[in-house]
């Protein structure tokens, strides 16, 4: 089977958990010997090795046009027998069997979340995707159920590929004082957000609810247009970062007291898994696809009820057994996902298609 992957909309450090998704499911799916041709954009893909097509990935508008005509041109001259299209989107006339992962459909439930060319794409290429896919790929059985309502999908089109870890294990923390140094963060308590800066992740309401909180909070992750307006919105004990890395980021799950993440909607939720992962405390929103990543793990809020926000933030900051508890109950709730299953099921998809 040879497989090629789609990454013409990898941006790296713009890209959130998409990026991580790819950069993890690709070194999976070689050690299941899975033949892999990658395409990308001038200079995205980085470390790994891919066919790079003469586009600018930083434009959207010729990643679009990109996809829909560079991108089938090289598939055919590579010889795949299969497209895996990893970022929600795919071309219309390929000439080969198409996977595609939907990540979410958060535009259809949040559309103030994208604006412009983005918004508009996402209307029209996502259902286009879909209709084009022998099978699609998405990240919980909650996305699952959003793509099949409000796309218009059979059930039995679309398969589950929960995630593992974004953080390798060999990834080595940076200290705390350098970490406290660098962010701004003082002696005291820290809150860790790992969110986009879109107006799903709902931090307004996040840092409405933390301002009784004798904390830092930090919010990391990529920037956006809405960023501006929400540090003029943030308080004096919010400190913002943009996209971290690997070292910085486990180190700062390992600093923190807890992650305070209060999405209105997510597909997957991976610093919800991360964060288990590393034994830090999760205190979360009860909406989509969490609970069923989290289970029992974490402390859950009704995330349109700052209030709940506020009165879970201050249980895990006062309440060392309450932390620990949910340390070790996240530790093991996250032993359940795994790179090597994502792998697995993935190529299940692949398997699918072909038929």
């Amino acid at each position: 089977m040879k497989v090629g992957l789609n990454l013409l909309h990898l941006v790296p450090g713009e890209t959130g958990g998409a990026e991580l998704y790819a950069r993890r499911l690709i070194p999976a799916l070689q050690e299941l010997d899975v033949e892999l041709t990658l395409f990308a954009g001038k200079g995205a893909g980085g470390s790994l090795e891919a066919v790079e097509l003469p586009f600018d990935p930083r434009s959207r508008a010729r990643r679009v046009l990109a996809e829909q005509t560079l991108l089938p041109r090289a598939a055919r001259r590579a010889g795949i027998d299969l497209l895996h299209n990893l970022f929600t989107t795919a071309p219309a006339v390929l000439g080969v069997p198409q996977v595609t992962t939907i990540l979410d459909v958060i535009y259809k439930r949040f559309p103030e979340t994208h604006s412009g060319l983005r918004a508009w794409g996402l209307r029209a290429l996502v259902p286009l995707a879909a209709r084009r896919s022998r099978r699609i790929l998405t990240l919980s059985e909650s996305a699952k159920g959003d793509i099949v309502r409000f796309l218009g999908v059979s059930p039995d089109r679309v398969d589950v590929s929960y995630l593992g870890p974004g953080i390798p294990d060999d990834v080595t923390p940076l200290p705390a004082d350098e970490l406290r140094r660098r962010f701004d963060l003082g002696d005291g308590p820290v809150m860790l957000s790992v969110s986009a800066k879109r107006p799903h992740k709902n931090l307004e309401r996040l840092f409405e609810a933390f301002e009784p909180i004798p904390a830092v909070l930090l919010v990391t992750g990529y920037p956006t247009p809405f960023e501006s307006e929400l540090k003029r919105k943030a308080g004096d004990r919010v400190r913002f970062a943009g996209w971290v890395s690997d070292e910085e980021l486990a180190g700062l799950y390992d600093l923190s007291t807890c992650l305070a993440f209060p999405s209105l909607a997510e597909g997957f939720g991976l610093p919800v898994l991360e964060a288990m992962w590393r034994g830090l405390p999760v205190v979360c929103s009860n909406a989509t696809s969490l609970p069923e990543i989290a289970g029992d793990a974490a402390l859950y809020f009704d995330p349109v009820d700052t209030e709940a926000m506020t009165r879970a933030l201050e249980l895990v900051l006062s309440d060392p057994e309450l932390r620990e508890r949910l340390a070790g109950g996240g530790r093991a709730q996250a032993e359940k996902f795994s790179w090597d299953e994502t792998a697995r099921a993935t190529l299940r998809s692949y398997e699918l298609a072909l038929k």
